[in-house]
């Protein structure tokens, strides 16, 4: 298992910590000794996941590796590999969806806090969050071309949040989520 460290982007800094100076912070106030506990228990998160996917990778005989990496506020877990593993990740991502929920589940009974992990198989998620950004801006620049609403497809959370994500950096329209799921989709119309 390898680990990798991310900075922290700009937008995923919480508005508490926004201007604090950390040499004067406490743990109480959000200073570094709090951010750094935070850290480590999103990396025994990860290593809690990590070992738990080595496993099952084992049991179900599939060559992969397992790269571990803190982003933001998250631990982020990705099986690495070609082949077997992309069964891994199934119809539209579902049977990635339900592994994700099973490492959360595996994690928090490791670590006894609750798991908010993103797991990645054979970069999928990845792949899969450059298209519905491409998706988002393209629908979002229609809809500021032509002045109608479009509905996409239905998605789960995940997805949809990047396409609002993408939307919002487009002038002139807006984005919300509308129906129950497993129906929730996104309607992207004009800024009103």
């Amino acid at each position: 298992m390898s680990e990798q460290l991310t900075a922290v982007e700009p937008d995923e800094v919480d508005a508490a910590d926004e201007g604090a100076d950390d040499a004067t912070e406490t743990p109480a106030t959000g200073g570094p000794s709090r951010r750094k506990a935070q850290h480590d228990l999103l990396v025994a998160e990860g290593d809690a996941a990590g070992d738990y996917l080595e496993r099952l990778l084992d049991i179900l005989d599939f060559d992969g590796d397992i790269d571990l990496d803190v982003e933001g506020e998250r631990a982020v877990v990705s099986i690495l590999g070609e082949g077997d593993v992309t069964k891994l990740v199934g119809d539209r991502g579902e049977v990635l969806d339900a592994l994700q929920e099973l490492t959360r589940l595996a994690a928090t009974a490791e670590t006894g806090a609750r798991s908010r992990l993103m797991l990645d198989v054979a970069g999928y998620r990845a792949r899969r969050r450059t298209e519905l950004s491409e998706l988002g801006i393209s629908t979002a620049r229609r809809v500021a071309e032509t002045g109608e609403p479009v509905q996409l497809p239905a998605m789960n959370p995940f997805e949809r949040k990047i396409v609002h994500d993408a939307v919002a950096s487009v002038d002139g329209v807006q984005s919300s989520s509308e129906g129950e799921e497993p129906r929730r989709h996104v309607v992207v119309s004009p800024a009103s």
